[in-house]
């Protein structure tokens, strides 16, 4: 079941640091092949630290065929018709934890470092903003993302627990995972570093 609603002031153009035009929008089901051809270019250590097989078809079909914004807001950055980063705001609209929302952000190696993944959190926070969230979590490995890490920090999320050893590497061994959070009120008044 697809469960969608206007958003206003998307699709949005930003031009990454190198000054490439990136077109962010709200995922389409008709997105599915291209969301998946992306997941595949993302290299397998990046991909481990993921809650799901983004690499199955049967996942990324699930994910076209049951968009929920009401759960859950996929955007999608494009370069023509290559989608190269991939950032989600998960809710909850009723319980005792309807004001805190999630983030994650996937970027494809390429365009790292170039404030792809910046635009897309920024955009992520003004969704959260406008759904009433009150405060929003990063789940980041320590040790394997530390761009995405300093990203957080330049946006206003602060660490707020170290969770040893609640990660693997591609060896086995134990990796600790970083929680930050953000306050979605303050961060109004966080410069834009876009």
């Amino acid at each position: 079941m697809t469960t969608t609603y206007p958003i206003p002031g998307y699709p949005a153009v930003v031009l990454a640091e190198d000054m490439e035009q990136v077109i962010v929008r709200p995922m389409q089901a008709s997105d599915e092949q291209a969301l998946l051809d992306f997941f595949r270019r993302i290299p397998e250590q990046d991909r481990m630290h993921l809650k799901e097989d983004v690499t199955s078809e049967h996942v990324i079909h699930r994910w076209a065929t049951e968009i929920n914004f009401n759960r859950t807001i996929p955007l999608l950055a494009f370069v023509s018709d290559r989608v190269v980063a991939d950032g989600t705001l998960h809710h909850r609209r009723a319980g005792t934890r309807k004001h805190i929302g999630e983030i994650r952000v996937v970027v494809e190696p390429e365009f790292r470092n170039k404030g792809v993944g910046r635009a897309l959190v920024r955009r992520l926070i003004e969704m959260a903003r406008d759904e009433g969230i009150e405060k929003l979590v990063f789940e980041l490995v320590e040790d394997g993302e530390q761009a995405a890490r300093h990203t957080a920090k330049l946006l206003g999320f602060v660490p707020i627990a170290v969770l040893a050893g609640h990660s693997r590497d591609s060896f086995g061994n134990r990796e600790n995972v970083i929680i930050m959070e953000l306050d979605v009120a303050a961060s109004a008044h966080v410069p834009n570093v876009f």
